[in-house]
């Protein structure tokens, strides 16, 4: 069986900068990772302060190299359970076995998932196909790429009419597609002043010609030319190993962490999207670091008053 001070379940930014930082403070560390990141449909990373641009499989590369380059382990895998060790004795250290689909176990004193999260889409003929593509979601991701070009927002989402009017800063053609949803007043008046269009004929696929989206196909064969249309998706976090483990929730069911990562159960920390729906790369990275810090610290704390007893032992 492998020890570790940390297992950290998930290698992109997130998990990659805190094993970035707990392998130069010498912390014996691995990476487990499925394979399976987010933003893999983007062609470039945006916004990432010194990497602008970079598309994120170089990104990720970048980062492997890194952390092997301090000693880290960087496996593919997915992980099955983790589980807490029985500690016995008057200073018994946290022990977690984490075991991975193919039979292997990790024994290690930390836990860090950074598993991020999965974003539900509607169903509609190539909205699925062009995402990441010319079908987006963050405008502070993708935005300035589509600058001034005709676009259109999905309406459907809570949170869609917001969006368009946050969209509608990159361009002064935004059309809405309420796609379903029913406006108030208010919010009509509000597109209105805004000069944000409105369609509220049902949408019925995404118009894609020569591998480019050219338009929004409407019930009645209506096409709106647009050259890139917004979602907003469903947010569903990654959460299941951190769920098993008993880690405490927040009200709208998201994993309850604070601002190091540190989550109720001793030993286990998450950061990046698979607690926090708002965190872009450069937020995850950032999240990740601060969790490897927290966790390096407590790992001393741990370790102090062991200390302490052993030099005290009797001779």
């Amino acid at each position: 069986m492998s020890k570790y001070d940390v297992v950290v379940v998930g290698g992109g930014a997130a998990g990659l900068s805190a094993a970035l930082v707990l392998t130069r403070a010498r912390r014996r560390v691995a990476v487990v990772d499925a394979g399976e990141p987010r933003n893999a449909p983007a062609a470039h990373v945006q916004g990432f302060l010194g990497s602008d641009g970079l598309p994120p499989s170089e990104l990720l590369a970048a980062g492997h190299s890194e952390v092997a380059g301090y000693g880290g382990d960087l496996m593919s895998g997915t992980v099955a359970t983790i589980t807490q060790c029985a500690q016995t004795g008057a200073h018994a250290r946290l022990r977690f076995d984490v075991v991975l689909e193919d039979g292997s176990t990790l024994r290690t004193r930390r836990v860090l998932i950074t598993t991020g999260l999965r974003d539900e889409i509607p169903d509609i003929p190539g909205v699925r196909e062009r995402w990441g593509r010319d079908l987006l979601h963050c405008p502070y991701c993708h935005g300035y790429e589509v600058r001034d070009q005709p676009l259109g927002v999905l309406g459907g989402a809570p949170e869609a009419v917001a969006h368009a009017h946050l969209i509608r800063e990159w361009s002064s053609d935004v059309v809405f597609f309420t796609n379903g949803a029913t406006l108030t007043v208010d919010q009509r008046e509000q597109f209105v002043a805004r000069a944000i269009g409105v369609v509220d004929e049902p949408v019925t696929r995404l118009v894609v010609e020569n591998d480019q989206l050219t338009g929004v196909e409407l019930q009645s064969g209506h096409v709106v030319p647009r050259a890139a249309v917004f979602v907003r998706p469903h947010f569903v976090p990654n959460d299941d190993l951190l769920v098993r483990l008993g880690c405490a929730t927040h009200d709208n069911g998201w994993v309850a962490a604070d601002a190091t990562g540190r989550t109720s159960v001793p030993g286990v920390w998450a950061a990046g999207n698979a607690v926090n729906p708002r965190a872009q790369v450069i937020t995850a990275a950032g999240e990740g670091s601060a969790a490897g810090i927290a966790i390096n610290n407590d790992l001393v704390d741990e370790d102090l008053p062991i200390a302490v007893a052993n030099l005290r032992l009797p001779v």
